[in-house]
């Protein structure tokens, strides 16, 4: 069902004639690649999340409650999407409007002395940072990359990174908000609604925080956040990261304060225990398994692609028929990269040695290629900036993941090797996915500031435009979200990609989300959110991805 011209105009009233299109070719631009099977799409195998009615890009948060109002007026579902990155950022159902939050791209304020800086849906996180480490302070980056909306992860979704470590996850970063809530109405939480600023999360009576954020997040679903203070932290190294070389094989050399390894190890309980280490004492600015999204058995050849800008994909090959780098990738095979910054010289020394002991404790070693000075400079540019995540989509135009596996170093340890075998019959066995020797998983160190659980997410490529590569990986994500149940291993990225490619729709179907989560350990907060939606969202303008349990 189109608007009607006179819904339409009001629209166009509030945000301008230039920020509104129904212009078919501007609405399809807005949809999403779901690569569903073709089983249930008759001749056709690719199709997309549907055409919203109409494309909005709002200035203020007015604008914003204004589009909102409306909506629940006639009933029209919208969806708000800062940078467009995940599915979960486009509409659901065809009688929607998209809100595109570009516009809307300004940094309030930095404040270092109180550690926070108030930014708005468009801003991205290389941004913030770049603006951020001018006044010595720093924020984190999700480990999406630096093209991502600091606030949309914080506000929308998980939110972890590399730096979650020091700097926490996005949750906890989240300090008081500016949001429109699903019926029209704005709320102001923490401090902010109390009209002492930006600086708390927190207020009176129970954590607006944890309201608004519910299990992992909104997912976009739960109104309109248009404004956070996000939190900071003290950055040691200069006002700007000046980098050398060209794409993709930039570089900054740094001041001798900071530094990066890439650490092997002998066995997964080695690389475990170091895990354990690193937490404990306080000892990373940021750690990541990185590079092993590209697979243990092809990820040596694609760094030596990406850090000379002479090679292009074609020479995958023929770099992995030279014995020095098949023998610098074995001793990869179990690692982790890590960066330290010294805030003063005594702080380096602690910490240097600090990294000598956890390796002699556990056997490990400094991988041989990471250690040469262009592709240690390359890899420290890259995760302090995360500014290199679009190579998820270039060896085979598509990715996703599957096998999130959550949970304490010694989980992840013991599960990744079983992961990896149900991933290589797939490689092996099928044309499905790209053949990069199974492991292919990547995580932090540090789900939570200080420590906590780690995450693991296995990156599968395929080929998005192929009937056999997209069958294949639904089927795929399919036995994993199989394995994971069977084995209570909680969380699966493949069962939320499945869960965006159902034959009977886009989202899950209530009934499904009522059997899903009432056999979860703690189903109380999926409750909260069907309360929090009857009360917030009376017309349901959302859409599934707000995950609620209906009490019986």
């Amino acid at each position: 069902m189109a608007l009607s011209k006179n819904i339409y105009k009001a629209f166009e009233n509030i945000v301008g004639s230039r920020n509104i299109s129904e212009d078919p070719a501007v609405l399809d631009s807005y949809r999403s690649s779901m690569n569903q099977s073709s089983a249930h799409q008759g001749p056709y195998y690719h199709v997309y999340t549907p055409r919203p009615q109409a494309v909005l890009l709002p200035e203020s948060t007015e604008e914003v409650q204004g589009i909102i109002q409306l909506c629940n007026k006639h009933k029209i579902k919208f969806k708000a999407s800062s940078t467009f990155w995940s599915l979960q950022g486009y509409v659901s159902d065809d009688y929607s409007v998209q809100l595109d939050m570009r516009r809307m791209n300004k940094i309030l304020e930095i404040d270092e002395k109180n550690q926070f800086a108030v930014i708005e849906p468009g801003v991205i996180s290389g941004a913030l940072q770049a603006e951020t480490m001018k006044v010595g302070m720093n924020c984190a980056i999700t480990g999406a990359g630096g093209s991502t909306s600091p606030l949309a992860a914080a506000a929308g979704w998980m939110g972890g990174g590399p730096s979650s470590m020091f700097m926490g996850s996005h949750s906890e970063n989240l300090l008081a908000a500016e949001w429109i809530l699903p019926n029209g109405e704005i709320i102001r939480t923490g401090s902010l609604g109390s009209g002492s600023g930006w600086f708390c999360p927190e207020g009176p009576g129970p954590s607006a925080r944890g309201l608004l954020r519910g299990n992992i997040g909104s997912s976009g679903s739960f109104g309109v956040c248009t404004k956070i203070a996000y939190r900071l932290v003290p950055w040691p190294g200069p006002t700007s990261l000046l980098s050398e070389g060209t794409v993709p094989a930039y570089k900054a050399v740094m001041p001798d304060n900071i530094k990066a390894y890439s650490i092997c190890f002998p066995s997964w309980q080695a690389w475990s225990d170091a895990v354990y280490m690193v937490n404990e004492t306080d000892v990373g600015y940021l750690a990541h398994r990185q590079f092993n999204l590209f697979g243990r058995d092809v990820k040596g050849a694609f760094i030596r692609i990406l850090t000379d800008p002479t090679k292009q994909l074609c020479d995958i090959e023929p770099l992995l028929e030279d014995p020095k780098l098949q023998e610098q990738m074995k001793e990869m095979k179990i690692d982790f990269q890590i960066v330290i910054a010294g805030m003063t010289k005594r702080d380096l020394a602690y910490k240097e040695k600090l990294i000598e002991k956890i390796m002699a404790d556990t056997g490990a070693w400094k991988s041989s290629l990471m250690e040469e000075p262009d592709l240690n400079n390359w890899m420290l540019l890259y995760l302090l900036r995360m500014g290199h995540k679009n190579i998820n989509f270039i060896m085979c135009g598509a990715y996703e993941g599957s096998f999130g596996l959550m949970g304490h170093p010694d989980f992840g340890a013991k599960w990744v090797e079983k992961a990896a075998e149900v991933k290589l019959k797939w490689e092996t066995e099928t044309n499905a996915i790209a053949a990069v020797g199974g492991d292919s998983g990547g995580g932090v160190l540090a789900g939570f500031g200080g420590g906590g659980p780690i995450v693991w997410e296995f990156f599968n490529q395929f080929d998005a435009y192929d009937k056999e590569s997209c069958d294949g990986t639904l089927a795929m994500f399919q036995e994993t979200s199989k394995f994971c149940m069977e084995n209570d291993l909680g969380m699966c990225f493949g069962s939320l990609c499945v869960d965006c490619r159902r034959p009977d729709g886009y989202i899950m179907p209530q009934e499904m989300q009522n059997a899903m989560y009432s056999r979860v350990p703690q189903p109380l907060p999926f409750n909260y959110q069907w309360k929090l939606r009857e009360v917030c969202n009376p017309n349901n303008l959302g859409d599934g991805y707000y995950k609620t349990l209906e009490p019986k």
